[in-house]
């Protein structure tokens, strides 16, 4: 049995070195988010310190849209630990958080001790004794290689604490980029959330499409025309290892896991037109579910593993239905815009992620599914293949920027907004993966 953070420094060291970094570059919502200090760590080790995690953490909160680090060059003090911290120095500057902390080489070689606290600075001003200030303060030992992902955990606790919900630092994004001038344009990568440790898992002279994650975040299903046809390949990060599943006639697309990670949804047209199958991978056994002589396609699973989201031109123009797998029994979810396709159920069941055509434009969108009502977040003309971050809190999608197709970041709310250009090539078909932590 493996442990999810070991999946994680594995995947820092298999495959090979990508030729491009990612990197996240904000251009809305920073001005409405909430004022945090992230005083830098102070070193206390031999030699250079091995890794800034201020900096590293500092990104991360103001990636996620909620918090705005101050900078370093408006700290009138940057002290390491709590002890006669003068709270009302901070809370006159507007913080209302404070991280900091340590790092000191360890006695195991090799290795590191990082020690940080999460400060409520509105208890510590008050100043009174039942209400400690300290929300979070820990103590750990890493390895030079796992620094920069320890930054990331303490990141996600950060967030956790200040807003109730899960933070999704310690995540990584699979996407396909095209590189025409290689031999093998078409690449399959992995990389941190926010671009960092981009990895190369395959390369190949035919296109690459759809991946998705497991719900364990070990594996990748993708389909792939290697051999000039569309089949579906699932690949271990871990082993390396890949197995073909599907190379029926025709079509093999869209591969989706269920919750449980025993089935894929995928589209299938081995039978006539694109419908939506599920198939056991252990058994490989199909369970046709459509069967309405259209066109259904982009199957993703509701979070219950019950039902499937799909688009369907059963309507005429593509709208998005909801299938149970048990009775067959279809409703229609989407009715408003010109078109609307490409849609997943948020991880807590109240939201639509769909891509909407408005005027001759395809934007990201989201629904809410109790009430009906559709908001557009996205600006741009071109948006599309949006995936959900699995705390529900940001969406990353395939957009066109500066004239080449690159991924970008919304928040469910549409305040944030952020692109994500590669240095050179496209990107596209940006898939976020579960919780690794």
């Amino acid at each position: 049995m493996f442990s999810r953070l070991s999946l994680l420094f594995l995947m820092l060291v298999i495959s090979v070195q990508a030729s491009a970094r990612l990197e996240i570059v904000i251009t809305e919502g920073v001005n409405s988010a909430r004022p945090i200090a992230v005083i830098p760590f102070k070193w206390l080790g031999r030699g250079d310190k091995p890794e800034n995690l201020s900096e590293i953490i500092s990104a991360d909160l103001r990636s996620s849209g909620q918090f705005s680090p101050i900078s370093v060059d408006r700290m009138a003090k940057t002290p390491s630990t709590s002890n006669n911290l003068d709270y009302a120095l901070w809370h006159k500057m507007g913080v209302e958080a404070i991280v900091m902390g340590e790092i000191s080489t360890s006695e195991e070689a090799g290795k590191f001790v990082v020690t940080y606290e999460l400060l409520d600075v509105v208890k510590g001003n008050v100043g009174i004794a039942e209400y400690s200030p300290v929300l979070d303060k820990r103590r750990s030992t890493v390895t030079k290689e796992q620094l920069r992902q320890y930054a990331h955990r303490i990141s996600d606790v950060v967030y956790e604490k200040l807003t109730g919900v899960k933070g999704a630092f310690l995540t990584r994004l699979a996407y396909v980029a095209v590189d025409r001038e290689s031999s093998h344009p078409y690449q399959l990568r992995i990389s941190d959330y926010d671009g960092h440790g981009e990895k190369l898992v395959l390369r190949s002279k035919q296109p690459l499409m759809s991946p998705a994650w497991s719900p364990d975040g070990r594996k990748l299903a993708y389909v792939s025309f290697e051999k000039r046809r569309s089949q579906i390949y699932i690949q271990d990060l871990y082993s390396q290892k890949r197995e073909l599943i599907t190379s029926f006639p025709k079509i093999n697309g869209a591969p989706s896991w269920s919750p449980d990670g025993k089935q894929l949804a995928l589209v299938l047209s081995k039978d006539g037109q694109p419908e939506i199958y599920t198939l056991d991978i252990s058994s490989k056994v199909l369970h046709r579910v459509t069967n309405n002589r259209v066109i259904d396609t982009e199957p993703s699973w509701a979070p219950d593993g019950k039902s499937v989201i799909f688009s369907s031109e059963r309507g005429g123009r593509p709208q998005i239905y909801q299938v149970e797998i048990s009775s067959g029994t279809t409703k229609r979810l989407t009715w408003e815009g010109e078109m609307n396709l490409g849609g997943a159920i948020t991880p807590d069941g109240d939201s639509l992620v769909l891509v909407s055509r408005h005027n001759g434009n395809y934007k990201i969108s989201v629904q809410d599914l109790g009430s009906g009502e559709l908001r557009t977040l996205t600006k741009t003309q071109l948006d599309e293949s949006p995936s959900v971050a699995p705390n529900g809190s940001m969406i990353i999608y395939s957009t066109i920027f500066q004239g080449k197709q690159g991924l970008a970041l919304v928040s469910m709310d549409g305040r944030f907004k952020a692109n994500i250009p590669a240095e050179n090539g496209d990107i596209k078909s940006p898939a976020w993966s579960p919780f690794l932590n």
